[in-house]
């Protein structure tokens, strides 16, 4: 089996759960990182879902984040495992994109279906702090999701400035 090469942009960067032998800082051209799915699984539920980030397509944007290589071996376990993690209801789509990274190169990247019942782009930054300040799922509170996400995105550092002003305005909600 050929090399597996994944896009970390969101919760891969802080808990990529297969063997990582490599990462590389990687940008992903007409693509943004969004809280742009419903989480009904992970975190939130189906009666209160939270929002988790996914790829959303958008002429002239660009995604920054991690391509990370599987562990020679593993690529066909790792495969499976991403597969049961992020296509666990439909709402993400497997692609092969390009990303740059040191030169150009293939990834596996998990993109959102805009035809996805799950799908809520275009939600203002307001409205998915409320969200995130309140939901829980099986995998722990939103919140926790968005602080890990940031804090590995300033640590590689990515500005984010969507990002920024969601933790500053989640930790305020969460004060009152």
């Amino acid at each position: 089996m050929r090399d597996l090469w994944v896009f970390g942009y969101g919760s891969l960067l802080w808990n990529p759960g297969f063997p990582v032998a490599e990462r590389r800082l990687a940008r992903l051209e007409g693509w943004h990182r969004s809280f742009c799915m419903r989480s009904i699984h992970h975190r939130g539920t189906e009666t209160a879902p939270g929002l988790v980030l996914a790829l959303d397509a958008m002429a002239g944007a660009a995604c920054d984040g991690v391509a990370l290589r599987a562990e020679p071996g593993t690529e066909a376990a790792s495969l499976a495992y991403l597969r049961e993690r992020e296509l666990i209801s439909s709402a993400y789509l497997e692609t092969e994109l390009e990303v740059e990274a040191d030169g150009p190169m293939p990834v596996l990247a998990y993109v959102i279906d805009p035809e996805h019942v799950q799908y809520c782009g275009g939600l203002p930054l307001e409205d998915q702090a409320q969200i995130i300040a309140r939901a829980r799922g099986g995998m722990g509170p939103n919140d926790e999701y968005l602080f890990n996400t940031a804090a590995h995105l300033a640590e590689l550092g990515i500005d984010d400035p969507d990002m920024a002003w969601l933790v500053n305005r989640v930790r305020a909600l969460s004060r009152d």
